[in-house]
């Protein structure tokens, strides 16, 4: 049975890390983390001004830097044992669907934005699941830009570094997505979720009751976010948009419209973009009602509107599929479930489960067990707490 009842310690790996990257460059270097995240709830809508409640987690991407003194960037994957290298003479201007895409991309924002790098070594090492939609993507980007920052002597806000990264996975990577993943691996909070306005990106701590814990539940099927049914989806919520605007100049971005507003025009778009539209702008309002119900301790409205959000990213979004339907319908059936729904950018990935502390343990071998009977999928289970966001790692 595969259930991580508790992320991968940082600390110790970092000792271990850094004796590696010195071992392969000869050079001590100083150690820098971001972490993965779940998103309770506010799906796709990041890219058109949205809302959203993610959480950082206590899974993390760790990253050991050193200047060089010839003008090379090279990294190093530990954990997938690869080298790959490029000139700062001679940059890439885009990705090439490789793992080191996602640094190599990070580094050409900040070198666009104006930003002198030296040459570099960057060993990196992360515990956050590839293809889970728990944003390993961000994690590495965010834990790559503090580090190779430290090399120079600009200082960047955080929000500039979201930023950044987000450019880095849209224009090198090339995966339009929004900058949640970017910012809540910037701004996470202990024992928080984080409500971000993502036009302008405004953000409040939301508590997470101490009587609830978040049970990630991998389906084990894995998506991408460079290309595939993401960019479609970003593209029909991009002319859904576009058609609102025409008859509304008020409407700048699909957070500004309402459901009066779509429906006045569903006859003049196709059939999949409204349903796009209205799973987004009904996801918004779901966001303030659910940072409301954790603020009053409404425990079972939060449920609720996490059911309703997995319903309409399944039937509107069509961002589902049957391997994380079965994990929901599992997941409905066990004692101390307050809420479930698919997480990430969707196609696959985990489900966010919030339990009741007294039942994680036992909801976790349920689901892990019962999944296994009907599709005889061996899920990884992730026993989760929300966590801070980036930093140096002493």
């Amino acid at each position: 049975m595969q259930i991580n009842h508790q992320a991968t310690g940082v600390t110790m790996d970092t000792r271990q890390l850094i004796a590696k990257h010195q071992a392969r460059t000869g050079a001590a270097g100083n150690a820098f983390r971001a972490p993965g995240r779940v998103n309770l709830i506010g799906e796709h809508t990041d890219y058109s001004g949205g809302l959203v409640l993610p959480a950082a987690i206590d899974f993390s991407t760790l990253v050991v830097v050193s200047p060089r003194t010839d003008k090379l960037a090279v990294l190093y994957s530990d954990n997938f044992a690869k080298q790959s290298s490029a000139s700062l003479d001679a940059f890439p201007q885009h990705g090439s669907n490789d793992w080191s895409d996602y640094p190599f991309g990070v580094a050409w924002a900040l070198r666009e934005k104006g930003i002198e790098l030296p040459g570099f070594d960057l060993t990196i090492a992360g515990d956050v699941p590839l293809g889970a939609g728990l944003s390993s993507s961000a994690s590495i980007e965010v834990a790559t830009a503090i580090a190779l920052l430290s090399l120079t002597d600009t200082v960047v806000s955080r929000e500039e570094i979201a930023l950044l990264c987000q450019r880095a996975e849209n224009d090198f990577v090339g995966a339009n997505c929004g900058i949640m993943d970017q910012f809540i691996a910037c701004f996470g909070e202990k024992d928080h979720a984080v409500l971000v306005d993502t036009r302008s990106l405004a953000h409040s701590a939301v508590p997470i009751p101490e009587q609830i814990k978040i049970v990630i539940c991998n389906s084990m099927v894995k998506h991408s976010h460079a290309g595939g049914e993401y960019n479609t989806r970003r593209a029909e919520v991009d002319e859904g948009s576009l058609i609102l605007q025409e008859h509304n100049p008020k409407i700048r971005e699909l957070r500004d419209a309402t459901i009066a507003d779509l429906e006045s025009l569903r006859d003049q778009m196709p059939a999949n973009v409204y349903l796009r539209c209205r799973h987004i702008i009904t996801e918004n309002d779901r966001v303030e009602r659910t940072v409301a119900a954790f603020k009053s301790g409404d425990l079972a409205t939060v449920g609720r509107l996490m059911a309703e959000a997995h319903v309409s990213y399944r039937d509107d979004f069509k961002a589902s599929c049957p391997e994380v339907d079965t994990l929901i319908e599992i997941a409905a059936q066990q004692p101390g479930l307050i809420g479930a729904r698919l997480t990430g950018g969707g196609f696959g990935g985990c489900t966010v489960n919030l339990v009741e502390a007294e039942h994680a343990d036992a909801f976790s071998n349920a689901v892990h067990d019962a999944y296994k009977k009907q599709l005889n999928i061996d899920a990884e289970i992730y026993n989760c707490r929300a966590s801070a966001g980036a930093a140096p790692v002493s």
